[in-house]
């Protein structure tokens, strides 16, 4: 996690330092031009207004005046005849005009700057020719020192120097949060993960943040909640089978130690054979709905879909179960309404077919009947089977469902089975595509409905 720290700040900081010293050079750059421009325009204008003093009014008490003007240390002023030699000007300027005679010589004549690199010179430099009305010619030329620039220069690099500094200082401030705020949550869902792989699925991760962060810590959440739940439904699942298969285990080994029993009648023994038929039966079948319900947890769970006429199918599927019903005392009746083509796996159809069946007729009194109905609706198959057992809470519609799950324990243990008939109802119901619906009243009965 460290690293995943020091990338994020690395990125950070390199992002951030990118552009705040592109957004500083960009702004260094434009502050010194403004203040070259205005320093530049600045003296070109005192230059012209001293060239047009001039040639109004060129004569000694004109060029004294000048030259009072411009007689501070920073500024200089020369009045250099038609052949740009010195005639006149401030104390310091026949130095600098004849430091700067080349420059001055290849000046064309109109207002120009000479010398504008003021980090490479001492001053920058303007000539302004005139003519005056007196037929005087010559040129005004003005000299400004560039200390101020590279006075500006100093204070603006010891800014941007403490600038740059107070913004290292704001990152790492800020690396410190990003740390918190994105790496915790990223160790914490670490640990997490590292519960679950070894068993522990109870994880609680508070990470409520509506990012990516907050994402991943509600799927993590919900993870480890789905495999506490499918933790419990297993050991409830266990303890349930274990419960269902030793019933008729035990019934099978008494009752076989009984028969063993010379002394046993012959009645007695009829009766002790019909148990044992019994729990062998229902064990039969307990296994074959667990080896139904774990296939349907596999890749080898197919539909095969084919061409099936719907009263063959059904009759042939009611002659099956009806024994059933009738050792019982039940009574089953099949209504089809008209005879039509389904597009099923008649295989899987017949198991969801005779598991509905089944569970009506467990749940079921004596002397009740149980109905089934088969139609077609908007080119789908509807089988709805109704029974006057003792039906289904309403909240408990969507339970029944589930795989492993057993509604009332005390009904499974009354009525016989696990709780799986239905759950591989479902599964089958949904590998077709379709749906399963129920309509139930408690002590008056339940009906079931799939579409196909």
């Amino acid at each position: 996690m460290n690293r995943i720290s020091m990338k994020l700040a690395a990125y950070f900081l390199l992002a951030v330092l990118i552009l705040e010293g592109l957004m500083m050079i960009y702004l260094h750059r434009t502050i010194v031009h403004a203040q070259e421009d205005a320093q530049f325009s600045q003296l070109l204008e005192r230059g012209a207004n001293h060239r047009d003093v001039l040639q109004d009014s060129y004569s000694q008490e004109t060029l004294m005046h000048i030259e009072l003007m411009e007689s501070s240390p920073e500024r200089q002023v020369a009045i250099l005849d038609a052949d740009r030699q010195w005639t006149a000007g401030s104390d310091s300027s026949k130095a600098l005009v004849d430091n700067f005679q080349q420059n001055l010589t290849a000046v064309p004549a109109r207002d120009s700057v000479v010398i504008n690199d003021w980090q490479q010179y001492n001053y920058i430099v303007t000539l302004h020719p005139f003519e005056a009305e007196n037929g005087q010619r010559g040129s005004v030329v003005m000299f400004e020192s560039s200390k101020s620039l590279h006075s500006l220069m100093e204070r603006l690099n010891t800014h941007f120097r403490i600038a740059g500094l107070a913004s290292l200082l704001i990152l790492f401030v800020v690396y410190v949060g990003l740390s918190r705020i994105i790496t915790r949550p990223l160790i914490r869902m670490i640990e997490a993960t590292e519960r679950l792989s070894s068993g522990d699925f109870r994880v609680k991760l508070t990470h409520q943040s509506r990012d990516e962060l907050g994402e991943l810590s509600k799927s993590i959440q919900k993870l480890a909640d789905d495999l506490e739940h499918t933790k419990k439904e297993r050991m409830e699942f266990l303890a349930a089978i274990s419960h269902e298969l030793r019933t008729p285990l035990t019934y099978l080994s008494g009752y076989s130690s009984v028969l063993k029993r010379d002394d046993l009648s012959a009645q007695d023994r009829q009766r002790y054979v019909s148990i044992l038929e019994e729990e062998s039966t229902r064990l039969t079948e307990l296994v074959k709905n667990l080896f139904d319900l774990a296939q349907m947890g596999e890749t080898t769970f197919t539909i095969s879909k084919e061409s099936v006429q719907s009263s063959p199918f059904f009759s042939n599927v009611l002659q099956r179960v009806e024994p059933s019903f009738q050792l019982e005392e039940k009574y089953l009746q099949l209504s089809i309404r008209e005879e039509f083509e389904m597009f099923v796996d008649p295989v899987r159809v017949e198991q969801i077919v005779i598991n509905l069946l089944d569970n009506a007729r467990k749940y079921s009194p004596i002397g009740s009947t149980t109905r089934m109905d088969v139609f077609l609706q908007d080119g789908l198959t509807v089988i709805r089977i109704e029974d006057e057992g003792i039906g289904i809470h309403p909240l408990n519609f969507e339970l029944i469902f589930e795989k492993l799950v057993r509604v009332e324990k005390s009904r499974s243990r009354e009525y016989g089975g696990a709780g799986l008939g239905l759950a591989i109802v479902k599964e089958l119901v949904d590998a077709h595509g379709g749906r399963i619906e129920v309509i139930s009243d408690v002590g008056k009965g339940s009906v079931f409905t799939v579409i196909l």
